[in-house]
């Protein structure tokens, strides 16, 4: 493949691994060279190796509504990013204080809500979010920690600058990808690993079993830990059982659980096990059928009372999906500034609230040339892109946005950096994002890399795996990218 990347064009977009056309970035030419060095053969020895390894592992994900079938193999490409520790550090002082903020802010506005009386945040915005709990307001969580894991996505523009694109505070799911890419890549290119000094995600499980314990309501040091999954249909239910496992906890569904004396238990072969600690990959309106949604066959009955007397944690806490909100990712900055008199080291997209009434004016006048997003979907959906959509789809959004002007917010089109990966017999760019993954316990830990999801459809900007995205191993690598000696 000694011509591998000679075609290779990044266009108008910030490319992570050339500089120039032909001239690798410092971190990223140990990698070219190794690829230049391969023939084609070995590449797609190479890549079979690598999709046996996701098939043989389970490496799957869900798409609902699809003919083709609803479980595929996560798609996966072989040309790792790499972030060299210059840039890692400031995302990792910018992401510690982002999540600082995140925290601060939900414990007010459940508490004496500071930022609202100060006029700092609109009240009514976070008293119209969809995921804001009134009914918690002066409850006290354990440490005061509401959102224990935060994945939050992270994209370049067309100059190299990251910005923060969003929060994910209840249930961020993808990590289980990030730690089997790093295990495929171990074992696809060895030697490329002994090449660079590439920072360990390993540890991941290890230390997010540690947060769980540690937040258990009532100090005991042998916590009985479970993850509490809305089971085997869900889109996420490899990494659920995969984490599980990784832990070295029991994985529940509802009807493994029951609430006796305000207390939870586990349905054992031996009879009842208490029941300290939740790690939950269900949203909040799941969660129990008495005070949330009384059809849900997910959750517990009597859940939610246990957890209001001390008996029981929850991670995430119930009622940090305000800080989803895409609205009151608005007002993080203020936050920021707020909470912990800093300017943001990570900004914001530039943003505009069609609740404002300048705002919404300059919106539907360009509902065509911005990204539209409804406050509170993911996955990319509720999402219009207006420079690639239909004259309909346009006429739709506005519409939209029209009727219920709250919930819809827009931004300008960013060029997403993009990167190198192989499609259909080539290599090409495609657009990229970044989710880290952040633990908040007794100490802040993110793992060095996180994953890199990729725009695997020529053209797109939307990266999530059920618009037809894949993912990249992320490598945190010294700055030159080579191992001392080496």
């Amino acid at each position: 493949m000694e011509g591998c990347f000679s075609d290779y064009l990044s266009g108008d977009f910030y490319d992570e691994m050339f500089a120039a056309k032909g001239m690798a970035r410092p971190h990223y030419r140990k990698l070219m060279e190794r690829f230049q060095e391969m023939g084609p053969e070995e590449f797609e020895r190479k890549r079979n190796l690598a999709a046996r390894s996701l098939l043989n592992q389970g490496v799957t994900f869900t798409v609902y509504n699809n003919n083709e079938g609803t479980e595929r193999i996560f798609p996966f490409d072989l040309i790792p990013r790499i972030i060299p520790s210059s840039e890692w550090e400031l995302i990792e002082r910018g992401l510690t204080q982002r999540i600082t903020a995140l925290n601060l802010f939900l414990h007010d506005v459940y508490h004496g809500q500071r930022i609202l009386k100060e006029k700092v945040i609109p009240e009514e915005v976070v008293r119209s979010a969809a995921h804001f709990r009134p009914e918690f307001m002066g409850f006290d969580v354990p440490k005061n920690i509401y959102i224990h894991i935060c994945g939050t996505d992270l994209i370049r523009d067309d100059a190299g600058a990251y910005f923060v694109l969003e929060d994910n505070a209840r249930c961020p799911s993808g990590v289980s990808y990030m730690l089997e890419n790093r295990q495929v890549m171990k074992r696809v290119f060895p030697n490329l690993f002994g090449r660079y000094s590439v920072r360990p995600v390993d540890a991941y499980t290890e230390e997010l079993v540690k947060l769980l314990r540690s937040v258990s309501p009532d100090g005991n040091t042998e916590p009985n830990v479970v993850l509490l999954t809305p089971g085997i249909y869900n889109s996420a239910y490899f990494e659920h059982s995969f984490l599980a496992r990784s832990m070295g906890i029991e994985i529940v569904v509802g009807a493994d659980l029951v609430v006796q004396d305000s207390k939870v238990y586990m349905k054992t072969t031996k009879g009842l096990k208490k029941v300290d600690v939740i790690y939950r990959r269900l949203d909040d309106d799941f969660l129990d059928p008495l005070v949330f949604r009384p059809d849900s066959l997910l959750g517990v009955s009597g859940l939610v009372d246990a957890y209001r007397r001390g008996n029981v944690n929850l991670a995430n806490a119930i009622g940090t999906g305000v800080a989803d909100d895409k609205v009151v990712y608005y007002y993080v900055p203020r936050m920021i500034k707020f909470y912990l008199d800093q300017e943001p080291i990570l900004p914001n997209v530039p943003t505009y609230l069609s609740a404002h009434e300048e705002d919404r004016a300059y919106i539907l006048e360009n509902v065509d040339k911005l990204v539209i997003k409804a406050a509170n979907e993911s996955g990319g959906y509720g999402m219009l892109i207006g420079p690639q959509a239909t004259k309909e789809e346009v006429e739709k959004f506005r519409g939209l946005i029209i009727a219920n002007p709250r919930n819809y917010v827009a931004q300008p089109v960013v060029l997403l950096s993009r990167a190198p990966a192989f499609c259909d017999s080539t290599i090409e760019g495609r657009h990229i994002d970044l989710r880290p993954y952040i633990l908040y316990g007794d100490k802040i830990t993110i793992v060095p890399g996180g994953l890199t999801r990729v725009a695997l459809r020529k053209g797109s900007l939307v990266v999530n795996s059920s618009q037809g995205g894949g993912s990249k191993d992320s490598w945190v690598v010294d700055d030159e990218g080579e191992t001392p000696g080496c």
